[in-house]
């Protein structure tokens, strides 16, 4: 009987060194985890206070972008944009938010354009939009980033 168990004991010893299991290294875990991540989209999209009571991503995301493209309409509809340049609708705004809330406005106008004072249009979009309500930046795995994006806004309006 002590033979029997020892044999037991002893085949039991070896087959569970058969049955070891490699451990990644933390390093390929990372690797791993690093391929995984969508680095084109962002876990939650910036958002303002209004919007947060929205439960639905989309929803609050056009939220979002509803508020800030009628913020800046309204920020410009008070200047002079529209009478000095006559033919002037709609400016593309890139706007970035940075992780640490803050906002950057930045026109962007088609390369072939000349027939607009870029500099100056920079310069009154700059000043009109300086004391801009609070925004929450774009969250990836919790952490706030950079986003950027590019909204049409409707200088006049018939």
């Amino acid at each position: 009987m002590k033979k029997a168990f020892a044999l037991f004991l002893l085949t039991l010893c070896i087959s569970c060194q058969y049955l070891e299991k490699k451990v990644p290294s933390e390093q390929e875990l990372l690797d791993k985890q690093m391929q995984e991540i969508n680095w084109k989209e962002v876990d939650e999209y910036p958002s303002v206070g209004d919007c947060e009571k929205l439960t639905d991503a989309n929803q609050r995301k056009q939220c979002f972008f509803d508020f800030l493209t009628a913020t800046i309409e309204q920020k410009l509809a008070i200047d002079t944009l529209a009478t000095m340049f006559p033919k002037l609708d709609t400016i593309e705004v890139r706007v970035t938010v940075l992780p640490d809330a803050t906002l950057e406005f930045k026109p962007e106008f088609p390369k072939d354009s000349v027939a607009y004072d870029t500099i100056k249009i920079d310069s009154i979009l700059r000043a009109r939009l300086i004391d801009f309500p609070k925004v929450n930046p774009a969250l990836k795995r919790g952490i706030p980033v950079k986003t950027q994006f590019v909204l049409p806004v409707i200088i006049k309006q018939e």
